[in-house]
């Protein structure tokens, strides 16, 4: 078939298997130009398909010549209709994987389920024994509670009053004004049961009690923080406190790797778009203009940038990780150099429909977007007839 980009609103219903293979050629490419790290060799990767997690699983594998094993929700394809993005991504990667001589599996499944957590500890089990890095990277709006059934809806709300501010309508360019309504009810609670900690530690708790954590394991989630700008209806609302929470769990799955060595860590990684980042008012206007700015002083990062650089710089140098005054990596320090926000805010404050595309990077952003579902890259034929039925690999 002839695979289109075909939009609704902030999401894009298609995806190519042809320029989900570039994609990740691409950041393979990346991280073995930067050449070899003295990283993990067993590494799990859940929510392994898209952005920070599938640029992790990439750099494990491609840095560090690791056996993973990623799991990840996504849709197969059925005839005449393309899979989700991340299919198309985790298929290319374990082919090239596998070319060069690499373990990698992976599991389609909600990792909510405690399905999903026994099928995964059952493949560990049976082809590497233990692993010694587990990195936790879902981004889901819904979990389905594995004790009590209860499905839960996180909400992108500010918290304590109304949010007004500017924003981008990405594919037409027109800034506007755009206003939320504070968090009421639950709101807060089921962001922070969908979003925050509790499933990263049942998978560390279920990990350890099968004795399937190498010796000095380590454990990664990801978090952002981002400017005082995209605070209101961010940091401080309620996906902030589903932050916090993931925060505070890093120490109490700390408290309990102790008798293995092991260490959780979160990592506050840089804005970039995704998926979840284009539906969040404000920030596609936010990211524009941090695009144009850091890609004017060389230090704009992809996903993959940024995580051959935490694992490089910062999780594997052989010495201590370097952490913030609350522990956490800092791996968004380019972003938030003074100097870098300064000249954000100065944007933000003239950013009109009329200037956008002078003064942000407006066309960055919506190729990053396209690509995000395999569309935009320069070497693939999108007018060529495609075979939307691929397969992954190790998934039957």
């Amino acid at each position: 078939m002839i695979i289109e980009p075909r939009m609704r609103g902030f999401i894009c219903l298609t995806a190519h298997p042809g320029g989900a293979a570039q994609n990740v050629k691409q950041q393979i490419e990346y991280v073995k130009s930067k050449g070899p790290i003295n990283g993990a060799k067993k590494v799990l990767v859940i929510g392994a398909s898209t952005g920070f997690g599938l640029s992790s699983r990439i750099t494990s594998a491609f840095g560090s010549d690791a056996a993973t094993i990623g799991v990840f929700f996504e849709k197969p394809p059925v005839e005449g209709k393309t899979a989700s993005p991340g299919w198309y991504n985790s298929a290319a990667f374990e082919e090239e994987a596998h070319k060069a001589g690499l373990y990698a599996k992976s599991i389609n499944g909600d990792a909510f389920s405690k399905e999903v957590k026994q099928q995964t500890m059952d493949l560990i089990k049976a082809d590497l024994g233990q692993v010694d890095l587990v990195i936790y990277s879902l981004a889901s709006p819904v979990r389905q509670h594995p004790e009590t059934g209860v499905l839960h809806r996180s909400v992108l709300k500010p918290i304590g009053g109304v949010f007004s501010n500017k924003t981008v309508d990405f594919h037409t360019g027109k800034v506007s004004e755009v206003t939320i309504q504070p968090a009421e009810g639950d709101d807060i609670e089921n962001t922070v049961t969908v979003m925050g900690g509790e499933d990263w530690a049942m998978w560390m708790d279920a990990l350890k009690d099968a004795n399937l954590l190498a010796p000095g394991a380590v454990t990664v989630a990801y978090s952002y923080i981002g400017p005082a700008l995209t605070e209101p209806v961010y940091r401080k609302g309620t996906i902030g406190r589903a932050k916090d929470h993931l925060e505070a769990t890093a120490f109490e799955i700390t408290d309990n790797l102790k008798d293995i060595g092991g260490k959780a860590y979160v990592s506050v990684n840089k804005a970039l778009v995704t998926q979840a980042s284009s539906a969040i008012p404000v920030i596609p206007l936010y990211i524009s203009l941090l695009y144009k700015i850091m890609k004017e002083e060389g230090v704009h990062e992809g996903t993959i940038e940024q995580m051959q650089r935490l694992y490089s710089e910062r999780l594997f140098t052989g010495g201590e990780v370097p952490v913030d005054e609350k522990g956490r990596i800092r791996i968004d320090d380019w972003e938030m150099r003074d100097d870098i926000q300064e000249k954000v805010a100065a944007l933000w404050e003239k950013a009109t429909t009329e200037n956008l595309s002078e003064i942000g990077d407006l066309e960055g952003y919506r190729k990053d977007f396209y690509n995000l579902f395999g569309f935009d890259y320069k070497d693939v034929d999108y007018k060529a007839d495609t075979n939307e039925m691929v397969g992954v690999d190790s998934i039957k």
